[in-house]
């Protein structure tokens, strides 16, 4: 056991600086591995230092609930796809939101509400962050898993309603505050946030996850902070701040990448079904023109240089080796090979990254947006992979689209585009993408994976 305050002191600043190494390694795909590894021991640093505590008890709780999480842990870790990446991201994110709260009302059952005053304003904060962050978290889970639609779900007067429900949770909250100690207006507060959370991430659609998760984890960054007030834990403190505070400054980056602003992603119901301006495309006469895998090869193997660009239907069709494998033959034939990825590109913060860094693609071929987009013009083929809105050149055109100003991949200033997509559905703004009629655009139908595997058979055969 640890008595010594100087010690244990020590050893959570060790674990501090882990934390914002590890913030730091993750900010490259090339430091990336090693940010995990830092950050980990990190954590083991804190959770050994605090185990080792004086005054430690309930050990057959504490090794019974370290089991169970471990194993929930290595097999979600070692089993889930990485298409399904965003949703564990968004479960694990409300579990730390959940058990924020769960512990802001533990404290208060066994302190029976007899609290202080920086206690009771730490306990309600927890309690209120973390249900938002919990059942927000739940729904953006359902909505990436498909449970619900992907499309934003909502209702007449559902801003005025929800504002309605927070400002009870906040009402409550100062009621708790101010001296009130029953623990069923902490039961009720707890209820009204769960609400709030789950009429919070409705009206989202699918385009705003990769924002939308990144605001929740700020959220259950907060709470745990929070939390850390409550349990008169630094380290809880400092962790969750670096948590809220990376979380709060990527979502502000992803929404500025949009060109739109926070209230629009998150009041705007982003992706309904347009029936007004820019959301039906009108018949000027041009056409969609189909393809075949073997022209598309032809165009690929005398091609100088060729920009793949990689949306959510690469994941979907778990297409990411073969792309990498379809690079390496064009490689060998002489071809300049990148990445154009869209800071929002997929359905978490880093989706398209995280995809093509499992597929062992070279980190220096990703390029960002601002990165690539100079390169367009002199692109012969610009090969895009069940990506959408980010490439839709109504952002630029059409004053009329909910799109407009959004920035995006300039890919229709390439000499030749070829779209890999399943159908001429819409993405999930809605809305027609005028990329598929351009003159030098041909679609390859069909799901990616195959269409890789036929255009990989056809370049070898070239």
């Amino acid at each position: 056991m640890i008595s010594d305050p100087d010690v244990v002191g020590l050893l959570y600043l060790v674990a501090i600086v882990c934390f914002i190494f590890a913030l730091r390694f993750l900010s490259s795909p090339k430091h990336a591995r090693k940010g995990n590894w830092v950050g980990g021991a990190g954590m083991v640093i804190a959770i050994a230092t605090t185990l080792a505590l004086d005054g430690i008890g309930n050990w057959a709780l504490i090794i019974a609930g370290g089991v169970i999480g471990s194993v929930i842990g290595i097999i979600g870790a070692r089993t889930v796809k990485m298409t399904a990446m965003p949703q564990m991201v968004a479960l694990f994110n409300g579990v730390g939101g959940g058990a924020a709260a769960l512990v802001a009302l533990a404290e208060f059952h066994v302190a029976g509400g007899d609290l202080g005053g920086e206690e009771i304003v730490s306990t309600v904060l927890s309690a209120l962050i973390g249900s938002v962050s919990f059942a927000g978290s739940m729904v953006a889970f359902a909505k990436l898993q498909e449970w619900l639609s992907g499309r934003p779900i909502v209702f007449t007067g559902q801003n005025v309603f929800n504002v309605g429900i927070l400002l009870g949770a906040v009402a409550l909250g100062v009621a708790l505050v101010a001296g009130v100690d029953e623990q069923w207006v902490l039961i009720a507060l707890i209820a009204l946030a769960l609400l709030f959370g789950v009429l919070f991430v409705l009206p989202i659609g699918g385009a705003d996850m990769p924002v939308v998760i990144s605001l929740l984890n700020a959220f259950t960054g907060l709470a745990a902070s929070a939390t850390g007030f409550v349990l008169d834990s630094l380290m809880l403190i400092v962790a969750g701040m670096l948590v809220g505070a990376s979380g709060m400054l990527l979502t502000l980056l992803m929404a500025r990448a949009m060109n739109r602003s926070i209230a629009n992603v998150l009041f705007g119901a982003f992706g309904q079904v347009q029936t007004g301006a820019g959301g039906t495309r009108v018949d000027d006469g041009r056409t969609v023109r189909a393809t075949s895998p073997e022209d598309v090869a032809v165009q690929l193997s005398f091609a100088r240089k060729v920009v793949v660009v990689p949306g959510y239907g690469l994941a979907v069709a778990q297409a990411q080796h073969d792309v990498r494998q379809l690079a390496e033959l064009l490689e060998e034939k002489g071809v300049d090979v990148a990445y154009a990825i869209h800071p929002v590109a997929g359905r978490m913060p880093g989706h398209m990254n995280v995809l093509l860094a499992e597929a062992n693609v070279p980190y220096d071929q990703l390029k960002e947006m601002d990165e690539i987009n100079p390169d367009f013009p002199q692109t012969d083929v610009a090969l895009v992979i069940g990506a959408n809105d980010v490439v839709n050149p109504a952002a630029r055109s059409d004053p009329a689209s909910p799109i407009y100003g959004m920035p995006i991949l300039d890919v229709d200033k390439a000499a030749s585009v070829i779209v890999m997509k399943r159908s001429m559905a819409p993405g999930f703004a809605g809305i027609d993408n005028e990329l598929f009629l351009e003159p030098q655009t041909t679609m390859l139908f069909g799901n990616a994976k195959d269409s890789i595997v036929k255009l990989i058979a056809a370049v070898k055969a070239s």
